[in-house]
Order: structure tokens, then sequence, then C-alpha cells
């Protein structure tokens, strides 16, 4: 069942090649870890048609359909077009919501246009493969101007809202018998119809985004080329995500959360530094659970200091890739990420680092457990990394007590997602990764062959 009280939590992580930790939580001075590490050594589809008025302007195409995986299919098994009410929300201030939510998720709130190109669209653009671009208003229009005439997709994105989707979902499983849990996202979205187009998308995979509109604020969007190896390329246009504001509503949500998310893409904007300072204080002093995302390795080196700051000060979890990993540690690229996640287990309590095909690690105490990737064809490693993290804090808030066994969980949820098109787990899919999983919490066999229809053999 889902956890009551964060400031209640008592973790107990066991692996066949670690010590058992028990964690405890203790009052700690500012830059102090967060936990008390005590070693016991004993044997976790809406099809819209978005008019280029979305875009002022830039975009060329006046039919963009997308089938957009992160929504649920009707009795009939027919994808929903999304109706005129969701896309003109009179958005009022959000609903006061329950007495206390799970997770609160603090990030970028952006819109993902996601299309197939080949490595001559991005030459011809001039866009390094790979990378992840900052771009402004006229640079995003010449690139959906390029793709006009190519299929792509419209959804509701961003790294955190990836992570928080699948999350709801796995906990909103109909084929376990835990509470639902409560997720919540706050961001910044504009009063345009990409930002109600936005918060409507959230609202039907059952993730509640509780942050006001700006007024006359324009909605961020990235949009996401992915070549056929599967690399994908981002170009984000920020809008005003780029700005977060801790008021007094924002405080009240950090104050009733269990566990507070951080994207780390949120370090790079403008003024929102000392924002995620605050939370972070308010939410170490209720008690809740402190988790950040790395997010992208050029933010880490532009914003290096700022990241320090928030992992040593106040983070118990820390989500990387390898190459994060490494940056955060300032490591070079031929050192292995068990050794950047042995590196940071010393700063962090919780430290997840993935390597893609080669599998992922879990770093604890200065030990690192390594997870083996299940078998898997990539289409779209965009999104993989996202699911993964909320494989992981799956496993936490259902109170698992084996790492090994929430780093398994963690590398199907990516396994899944990284072999269809699109970055957002599937219901169906989430509810048989749920249900395995509560198979292994009552001591059965953890179920590795799952049937699905984008991994064999899972």
């Amino acid at each position: 069942m889902a956890l009551a009280s964060s400031s209640r939590l008592l973790h107990r992580f066991s692996s066949s090649s670690l010590p058992r930790p028990c964690w405890r939580r203790v009052p700690r001075p500012r830059g102090h870890s967060r936990f008390a590490v005590r070693w016991e050594h004993r044997a976790a589809a809406v099809v819209v048609l978005l008019p280029r008025a979305l875009l002022g302007g830039g975009f060329q195409d006046a039919d963009a359909a997308e089938s957009d995986d992160e929504e649920e299919e009707d009795a009939h098994g027919v994808l929903r077009p999304l109706d005129a009410d969701d896309v003109n929300l009179d958005l009022h201030a959000p609903p006061s919501g329950p007495e206390r939510w799970d997770v609160l998720g603090l990030g970028q709130a952006m819109v993902d246009f996601s299309g197939m190109v080949d490595d001559e669209f991005l030459h011809r653009l001039g866009i390094q493969k790979g990378t992840r671009k900052v771009v402004n208003h006229e640079e995003r229009g010449r690139v959906l101007r390029a793709m006009d005439g190519c299929s792509y997709k419209a959804a509701a994105g961003g790294s955190l809202s990836n992570s928080l989707v699948a999350l709801s979902r796995l906990g909103s499983s109909r084929s376990t018998n835990y509470p639902e849990l409560r997720i919540a996202m706050a961001g910044s979205v504009g009063s345009d119809p990409l930002g109600s187009f936005y918060r409507a998308k959230l609202r039907r995979a059952n993730l509640h985004f509780l942050s006001k509109p700006v007024k006359d604020g324009t909605t961020g969007t990235v949009i996401v080329l992915t070549t056929p190896d599967a690399q994908r390329t981002m170009l984000a246009y920020q809008g005003t995500s780029s700005t977060l504001s801790y008021d007094s509503d924002l405080a009240s949500l950090v104050s009733k959360s269990n566990v507070v998310i951080v994207e780390g893409y949120l370090f790079e904007l403008p003024h929102t530094i000392e924002a995620i300072k605050q939370a972070c204080e308010d939410a170490h002093k209720n008690g809740s659970l402190i988790a950040v995302t790395a997010s992208d390795v050029s933010c880490i080196k532009r914003c290096y200091n700022d990241f320090w700051d928030i992992v040593t000060n106040y983070a118990d979890i820390l989500f990387a890739n390898a190459n994060e990993a490494r940056a955060f540690c300032e490591l070079s690229s031929t050192d292995s990420p068990m050794s950047a996640a042995r590196y940071l287990s010393h700063s962090v309590p919780l430290v997840s680092v993935t390597d893609g095909v080669h599998g992922s690690y879990i770093g604890v105490k200065g030990e690192a457990i390594y997870i083996p990737p299940p078998p898997c064809v990539p289409t779209d490693t965009c999104g993989a990394g996202d699911a993964y993290a909320s494989g992981i804090l799956y496993g936490i808030l259902r109170g698992s007590s084996d790492l090994k066994s929430i780093g398994l969980l963690a590398s199907r949820v990516a396994a899944i997602v990284v072999a269809q098109q699109g970055t957002r787990l599937r219901v169906q899919d989430a509810d048989r990764l749920a249900e395995s999983f509560t198979l292994h919490l009552d001591n059965l066999e953890f179920c590795s062959d799952i049937e699905t229809d984008h991994v064999s053999n899972f």
C-alpha cells in the first residue's frame, strides 16, 4: 500500500551483493545526508488536430494529426478525439486535492512535437544529432516549416511528466489491491490553447496539473526528432516554462506531499534556483523525500554549482544516465557508470544510473548493484530514463525492501517504452507490470515473461 507519511518512511533495502541498509530519519544540518544509514550484515491516444494558430503561425500544416499513445482507448478500442471543451478549458484555480499527495513533481510543462526524420534532415538544418538545444521562436518555426508534410505527434510532454504519467498508471492499476497513488505536478503553462491542451492531456492520464496558467503567457514546446537508429535530438522552446514562482499555493502543495521530485531542466531556466531551494527546504522541514533528475549533460555543466548545492544538501534520490553521472563526478568518458554510481552514493542516499543497453546501477553507501537489461529491440530511446525513474519510485512507494527487484521493475518499464514509438507507458502495460510486481511483494516469483506487444520474453 502507499506510504502514509514520508516523515515516517522506513526503507529496508537488501540485495545479494550488498549488506542491507536500514534508513531512519534523523535531524541533520544542511550539507549532510538526509538519512543515517545503519548497516546490518544480513543475508525494487488521442487523435488531435492542432491548428497552426496554436503555434503562432510557425506551423504550416493545418492538419497535424497525431496518435498520442498516452491516451486510453475507449470500450470499442477506438481512439477518442479530443473534444472542444478540453482545448478551451476555463482555467480557474486548481482543486485542493487530497489531504496529502504521494508524489508532487516540479518541472517544465512542455508540449512535445515528435517525428521521425533521417540524418540528411538534421544535416540540412545544421542540427547536431543526439543533442538538446534551447531555441527561440524563429528557430522553432524554421524546423517546423521543414517538417511540413511529415507525420508527427503532439503530446503533453516534458521529461518529468513522462515519469509521473507512468507512475500514475502503475499506481492506479486495476490488477492490484493497493490504494491508488495520488500524483500531481506543478509548473508553468501559458493561458494559450497549448496550455489548455497540456492540462487536458495530463488530466486524462490521471495526473493532476495544479498550477494556474500564466496570464498572457506562451506554453513551451519541444521538438523531438528521432532518426532510424533510435537516437533522438531535441529542440526546446521555453516560453513561460522558463519561470517558476514559489508562491503560497506551491508552498502549500509541497507541505502536503510525501515525495517531491525536482526536474533538472529547471536549473537552466532564469529565476528558478531560488524557488527550487525554497521548495526543497520546505519539503525537508515537512519530512518529504526529495528526488532530483539530472536531465541533461549540458544542463549539468552549465549549472554545476547549483546542482551540487541542491543534491548534496537536500536530495534523497538522484536519477541520472551514465553520461550525466560522469558529468556530476567530473569523470572521463572511459570511467564506468558503476564508479560514478558509487561515488555519488556517498553524497546521496540512493542513486540510480542508467546505461542504455548495458543495464543500470543502483548506488547506496558507496556500493552499487548491477541491474541487467531485459531483452529489447529499440524503436525510440526518447523517454527511457523517465520510464526507469517511474519504476524506481513505484517500488519505493509500494514498500519493497529489495533494491534488485526494484531495479528490475524499472528496467522493464524502460524496455517497454523504448520498444515503442512514443514516450508514455501504456495503461495495459502498466497493469501487467504492477500485477507482476505485486506478486513479488507477496513473496511469489517475480514474473519475467509478461506478454506485451513490444518486448518479447519480458
